[in-house]
């Protein structure tokens, strides 16, 4: 079984900054690639951004281009996004999604087999 986790999450103001991390363990496995959801209430779960652990390309959507950044440290299978410039509008729960298998639509989230509980992330104004 694999295990995934995320930390980081808070309580910050408009403008502020947060890094969230999220570490994979369990059997070994390789993964693909690792990437970050969020959901707001009342909202569907929607696609933040997205890794692969090889190569390291990244992803992502354009409401948080240029303010997030997403990185990985391979040796401690732990990814992070580094979230800048945090408006009102990202709050959400964030959660991490893990897939091993190879990837063809990033922003689903049907292509992601692993999943964490999820870290609340909340802007205020």
């Amino acid at each position: 079984q694999v295990q995934v986790l995320e930390t980081g999450g808070g309580l910050v103001q408009a403008g502020d900054s947060l890094r969230l991390a999220c570490a994979a363990s369990g059997r070994t496995f390789s993964s693909y690639a690792m990437g970050w959801f969020r959901q707001a209430p009342g909202k569907e779960r929607e696609f933040v951004a997205a890794i692969m652990w090889s190569g390291g390309s990244k992803y992502y959507a354009d409401s948080v281009k240029g303010r997030f950044t997403i990185s990985r440290d391979n040796a401690k299978n732990t990814m992070y996004l580094q979230m800048n410039s945090l408006k009102p509008e990202d709050t959400a729960v964030y959660y991490c999604a893990v897939s091993s298998k190879r990837i063809s639509s990033w922003a689903s989230a049907y292509e992601y087999g692993y999943w964490g509980q999820g870290t609340q992330v909340t802007v205020s104004s």
